[in-house]
């Protein structure tokens, strides 16, 4: 039998969530919330999702769903997920988690004690390229790794169909910080140490569009976190990310053209990440639309009991941490500890 789950919030990014729900077979949307009317029926419409309801609430108490997509922009996670989980098994929530560690480690606490799963939508560990690189890492292809460069730069006018990007006063990090951030944790394990410079390129935004963070872990491994919404490539390589990792055997190599080159002693393999175009999805996006469907799919694996959620809540705490720490090391011009670091410490 299929999980039931209800959407709140139906702005930009949720219509790929709901395409993904309606091709996923273990789960369905029944209900929509958004508090605006026209946004609501449009999105309803389009999907031909009948019950459609301006109150979190009255939608949670009349639906009893399995599961709760939040796509909601994080200054209201946290009421919805402390409204969610008393009821609801399942609580998805887009990121950034939270603005702060205090309301994210509440949004934890509150389905930790009524044993709800919490599940951050953090899809870049998901896109195809990146599940081939951890697979191809976790079989020993390059030995372990000990630097690794993640980099996301581009110059597509991302404005258009968010304009609140623009006005927002922490951007990229908050943004495309956070999925960077991820992928070093995923792939090179907890960070120790954190330094970061930011810039402010495009005069029409109020935050900061470029950053570039330097990453010790626990380990001994590096890494690199970079961002800018102000680089010009031809062709534009929105929306897809760079990556290097090295290892003492070999090193992968993802280019923003899907092509990943391992290196080895025995010389150069090129694979091709690059996966299908979902039949209601498009160019560009469809690494990113792949990447929902497949986190969709682990979704209904873990409410199925087959996997551990990742990212689970308590798990994304410290990559949100990561990202805040990281606006304090710019301002302050310091390299942080991060396991003692807190949020009004400087």
């Amino acid at each position: 039998m299929k999980k039931r789950g209800v959407l709140i919030g139906c702005g930009f990014f949720s219509e790929n969530h709901l395409h993904a729900w309606a091709e996923n077979d273990g789960a369905e949307i029944v209900a929509i919330c958004d508090l605006d009317t026209n946004r609501l029926a449009t999105v309803g419409d389009m999907f031909g999702i009948e019950r459609r309801y301006t109150n979190a609430a009255d939608m949670i108490k009349a639906e009893q769903p399995d599961f709760v997509d939040i796509a909601t922009t994080s200054a209201s996670h946290r009421s919805l997920v402390e409204l969610c989980a008393p009821s609801v098994g399942t609580v998805i929530c887009q990121k950034p988690i939270a603005e702060s560690l205090a309301d994210a480690r509440a949004m934890v606490n509150a389905c930790k004690t009524n044993g709800a799963h919490l599940i951050i939508h953090e899809n870049f560990r998901w896109q195809r390229a990146f599940m081939m690189m951890k697979a191809m890492i976790d079989e020993g292809s390059i030995g372990t790794p000990h630097f690794a460069r993640f980099a996301f730069r581009h110059g597509y006018d991302n404005y258009a169909n968010q304009p609140y990007l623009a006005q927002i006063e922490r951007f990229t990090i908050m943004d495309v910080g956070l999925h960077l951030f991820d992928l070093a944790r995923h792939f090179m394990g907890e960070v120790e140490r954190l330094a970061c410079t930011t810039q402010r390129l495009n005069p029409i935004v109020r935050g900061e569009d470029a950053f570039t963070a330097l990453l010790q872990h626990e380990n001994g491994a590096t890494s690199v976190c970079d961002c800018s919404f102000y680089a010009r490539y031809s062709p534009e390589p929105f929306p897809n990310t760079a990556a290097v990792i090295e290892g003492d055997q070999g090193t992968l190599e993802l280019g923003r053209d899907f092509k990943l080159t391992l290196h080895t002693k025995d010389g150069a393999q090129v694979l091709d990440t690059e996966p299908d175009v979902p039949a209601w999805g498009a160019k560009p996006w469809h690494a990113v639309q792949q990447s929902v469907a497949s986190f969709q799919e682990h979704v209904v694996d873990v409410m199925n009991g087959k996997a551990d959620p990742q990212p689970s809540g308590l798990n994304n705490l410290q990559t949100l941490k990561l990202a805040l720490a990281a606006y304090e090391a710019a301002e302050h011009g310091v390299t942080i500890n991060i396991p003692t670091w807190c949020e009004d410490q400087l």
